[in-house]
């Protein structure tokens, strides 16, 4: 499942997924959630994620405090540090893809109101499939924080059930460039 989403992602054009980006942000700038946000957790886009540079470009003219993961390999855990630009000469050079903040601040769970996460595949269920690392499962675990979970994702990337781990987190809600879909579960 992973080989082939990752597959297909590599295949889409990018005018495509700049096209699809585009629509999936407008949703997700359409929802009460991201508007009412104090503090949102969004992520670093690498190729094959939805291009998240509008949210940013919103959240900060909002006046939101943004965040985004700083991974730490060695414990296999990430934490929120404050994102005040996108600049190459701010964030640190990538690291399986991945960069954040050099000058990193972190934020108190507590204090985060939405995230916005990537993942390689949804289910039409809100359970979403990583890259591997169940660096966001955990992340999501986190009893201190008590947060709207918002997937997002391209059309392409919803399946309509994935095998489900144990530490599977399932999401509030989920925004592609076709739907948002809303998910009821009981924590």
């Amino acid at each position: 499942m992973r080989k082939k989403m990752q597959a297909a992602l590599e295949a889409m054009p990018p005018d495509v997924a700049a096209a699809k980006s585009r629509r999936a942000c407008q949703a997700v700038l359409a929802l009460e959630e991201f508007r009412s946000a104090r503090a949102v957790m969004l992520y670093v886009p690498i190729p094959g994620e939805v291009d998240v540079v509008p949210l940013f470009q919103a959240a900060w003219q909002d006046g939101k405090a943004v965040l985004v993961p700083q991974v730490f390999w060695l414990k296999w855990r990430m934490i929120p540090v404050i994102c005040r630009s996108l600049a190459d000469e701010d964030l640190t050079p990538p690291h399986f893809g991945i960069r954040h903040p050099r000058h990193s601040q972190p934020w108190p769970l507590e204090e985060i109101d939405l995230v916005i996460a990537p993942a390689l595949a949804f289910d039409r269920r809100g359970h979403r499939l990583g890259r591997g690392g169940g660096f966001y499962d955990r992340f999501l675990a986190s009893p201190q924080l008590q947060v709207i979970d918002c997937g997002l994702g391209f059309a392409e990337q919803v399946v309509d059930e994935l095998p489900i781990g144990g530490e599977d987190h399932p999401l509030d809600i989920l925004v592609t460039d076709q739907d948002v879909l809303r998910f009821e579960h009981h924590h």
